[in-house]
């Protein structure tokens, strides 16, 4: 059995390792775009890919099965984390969640504030208010790595269970918001799926096989459901039990997570990112980066985030409710807190759900204001977290 410090340390490599991966291939995608080689990297995105067995068909271009497909897994290592932390981790004990908890909420509240702000007449952008409320942790924890050993354990530990809340947050908000029409049959199908996850995990299955093949029969129903195909991957990580009740030395759940971390780290999330990140310069104009939707999302990710996660975690510290982590000041607090706008990968991946149904092509709009707000808040957030350590 894999031991839960050995998890914190591989976790925090990779992460860090993962987010400046991310930079590259982000960088990359850009690049590409603005190159000779743009109709092929487009051509790419849009090669059709079909999977069929008798009258089932799945049949989507490149870039929805890495973001309907890859970006599922991801999601269920998510969840995988999520489950192991609440259990054994970081929020297993409720005074140590209160302070990241506080913050996610405020770090999620102020940007969509001030995103409809900039929206609240046109109902299509209306659609993007969830775009600047996700922090990217893999990023976050990159632009640590480039501070060194300087960065006290306590920041770290921070930034992480926020970002798990934010993670919990996102995973609500698409499966209230984002959702498309809704098909019965394939929903009981999903239901279906899950009462047979839930009587594996009571009946002491271990098996991660089985599980896997449940989960993808899960997936292919919510995909054809309406609802967001990614949260399979979270609902299958919370059936996989913690523990093997016969050999108790053993765990499926940390087993796949240590097998998956890489996997995800290292490839899923860069594609994802390499996919989605290709933005054009050629046409852009002031008016571009002016449109109430970029400025929306910029705004939201640079000014929102910092103002909702230090505000509100301020706020609790001063009327008792936690206390700031060990070898952690307010200034260092401040600086996480701005780097809690990097919200590239997770930013990326909501507002391709917001727009990708809208008839309307907004999509520019939406990456131009993702990457200005990320790199605000990496840059401010790493000087001023740079100058305080």
């Amino acid at each position: 059995m894999i031991k839960a410090s050995q998890f914190i340390r591989d976790f925090f490599r990779q992460e860090s390792v993962a987010g400046l991966i991310l930079m590259m291939t982000a960088l990359l995608a850009i690049l590409i775009s603005n190159s000779p080689l743009r109709p092929i990297y487009e051509l790419l995105l849009n090669t059709p890919v079909a999977v069929q067995i008798g009258a089932l068909e799945i049949a989507k271009p490149l870039l929805l099965w890495v973001n309907d497909g890859l970006m599922a897994v991801f999601f269920f290592l998510v969840g995988l984390e999520l489950k192991r932390e609440f259990l054994t981790g970081e929020l297993s004990s409720p005074e140590k969640i209160i302070l990241p908890a506080v913050g996610a909420v405020g770090g999620m509240f102020f940007p969509a504030l001030i995103y409809l702000f900039f929206n609240q007449n046109d109902a299509t952008a209306l659609k993007g208010w969830a775009i600047p409320a996700a922090t990217d942790i893999a990023f976050v924890l990159g632009i640590l790595a480039l501070l060194g050993s300087r960065v006290p354990i306590g920041l770290k530990i921070f930034l992480t269970s926020l970002a798990i809340f934010d993670d919990i947050g996102a995973i609500i908000i698409i499966a209230i918001f984002y959702t498309s029409k809704i098909s019965l049959t394939a929903l009981l199908i999903a239901t279906c799926s899950i009462v047979i996850l839930a009587l594996m995990n009571r009946q002491g299955v271990v098996s991660k096989s089985i599980y896997i093949i449940v989960g993808i029969v899960m997936w292919v129903a919510l995909l054809k459901s309406g609802v967001h195909a990614t949260l399979a991957g979270v609902v299958l990580a919370f059936f996989i039990p913690m523990k093997d009740k016969s050999n108790p030395r053993q765990s499926p759940l940390l087993e796949l997570e240590h097998d998956l971390h890489g996997a995800v780290a290292y490839i899923i999330l860069p594609v994802f990112a390499f996919c989605n990140a290709g933005i054009y310069f050629g046409d852009i104009t002031m008016q571009d980066m002016v449109h109430p939707i970029t400025l929306g999302i910029a705004s939201g990710l640079f000014i929102g985030k910092q103002i909702g996660v230090f505000g509100l975690c301020f706020v609790a510290i001063k009327l008792g409710l936690c206390r700031l982590p060990d070898n952690m000041g307010w200034l260092q607090l401040y600086g996480a807190s701005i780097l809690c706008g990097v919200g590239f990968t997770m930013s990326l991946f909501i507002g391709s759900l917001a727009f990708e149904e809208t008839g309307v092509n907004l999509l520019f709009d939406e990456r131009i204001g993702i990457l200005i707000g990320s790199i605000l808040s990496g840059v401010f957030g790493y000087f001023l977290l740079k100058r305080s350590l």
